[in-house]
């Protein structure tokens, strides 16, 4: 599960940024029970957030900081940052600006692990693994290297895995894939973790318009389409859907989706042929079935269209309802989700851009010590602008 992450000088964000999904601690959290998840390691983690804020504000900057992130774990090609993710402020100001990630999250092996990622056109600057044994307590560096002078490494790796004497070959002017994957392929267990972690745990998620296209998708999908479980939450957005009738070959688009009227006829239609909040929704419905039943840590952005009030209240009951150890973080523009009633505040998120710097800032609902639980209109607040987030601010 994501404890926290941190990223500064991508795209539209030009100073840290932090997003956690740690719950508050003392009584808040006890309102709401269903809400977040215990660890051993002493972390109370929300299974769900909301990031609120105005049209081209960040919202998907955000997004697509992490896919990039992980798209260096997934590619294992050469590692530098690229110029359009590169904030234009920080290029005008410095000649070659440092990128910055941070991602603090605990893996299926119960261990949590700081992964640190500092990047800049010549490729990486800084790259550390960490463990955390317990909140609060200082992690211990597993693996480091530092680029000092343009050209001097200073690294460190766990002696009893031998990984000192090899990692010298590796650094030697090459930029070719992460220090953690190439540990991975070594077989250390705790870079393992975190690759599997990256590439099968996360996903930060946008609709493509040409999904029913991507062949490499409907594979990855295609066991979780036959459940009948994901029929359950598909239903969520008409419930006089009783079947579905699965195309192998085009999925997204051919599928027959079976629905019975009133007189217990079956009507029958081809999904491309149906209403664009189900054919969107069929797809993130697979996204919510990873959630649950597959302890996956998901980003959805442009949900808008697809989550109305009614669903979206369904769609997080039922993720706050279910016991698991997956987080669904969505954007949206829908002021109705600014809701003291269904979120602890630490689960509400604004993003806004400066608009004579045309810069993007994120924080939290619970940043605002003034608004308390007791106050139902938080939306009228972000509307006047008092919360930020909003084009007229």
């Amino acid at each position: 599960m994501l404890i926290y992450y941190r990223f500064n000088n991508f795209c539209s964000f030009n100073c840290e940024s932090e997003f956690s999904m740690s719950a508050p601690s003392g009584k808040v959290k006890k309102r709401f029970p269903d809400n977040y998840v215990e660890t051993a390691e002493g972390f109370d983690l929300m299974k769900s957030a909301v990031i609120v804020g105005e049209n081209a504000g960040g919202k998907s900057n955000f997004i697509n900081s992490l896919k990039y992130l992980k798209s260096l774990f997934v590619t294992n090609s050469q590692v530098k940052s690229v110029r359009p993710y590169v904030n234009a402020a920080s290029l005008n100001d410095k000649k070659n600006p440092v990128q910055k990630f941070e991602l603090c999250f605990r893996s299926d092996n119960g261990k949590v692990y700081v992964y640190h990622l500092h990047l800049n056109e010549s490729g990486i600057v800084y790259e550390e693994l960490q463990l955390l044994k317990k909140r609060n307590v200082v992690a211990s560096s597993l693996f480091k290297a530092e680029k000092q002078k343009g050209r001097v490494w200073f690294a460190s790796a766990k002696e009893a895995n031998g990984l000192s004497e090899r990692v010298d070959k590796f650094l030697a002017g090459d930029s070719i894939g992460l220090l953690v994957s190439k540990f991975a392929l070594l077989g250390d267990e705790d870079a393992l973790a975190v690759v599997e972690w990256m590439t099968e745990k996360l996903y930060p998620e946008s609709l493509a318009s040409d999904m029913a296209d991507d062949v490499i998708r409907q594979d990855a999908d295609m066991h979780i389409l036959e459940e009948q479980r994901y029929l359950e939450i598909f239903r969520m957005v008409d419930y006089s859907i009783c079947g579905i009738e699965l195309d192998r070959e085009k999925p997204y688009s051919k599928t027959v989706i079976i629905r019975k009227g009133e007189n217990g006829k079956d009507f029958r239609r081809e999904l491309q042929m149906d209403s664009t909040g189900v054919r969107e929704f069929f797809a993130w419905a697979v996204h919510i079935f990873r959630v649950v039943y597959e302890n996956k840590v998901v980003f959805a952005d442009e949900m808008d269209r697809v989550l109305n009030p009614i669903l979206s209240d369904r769609v997080l009951a039922f993720v706050n309802g279910a016991e698991h150890k997956g987080q669904f973080i969505f954007t949206t523009h829908n002021v109705l989700h600014l809701d003291l009633k269904r979120y602890m505040k630490e689960q509400i998120y604004f993003v806004t851009k400066n608009r004579e710097q045309l810069t993007s800032e994120m924080y939290s609902l619970s940043d605002f010590p003034e608004v308390r639980y007791e106050i139902t209109k938080i939306y009228e607040f972000y509307m006047k602008g008092i919360l930020g987030g909003t084009a007229f601010e």
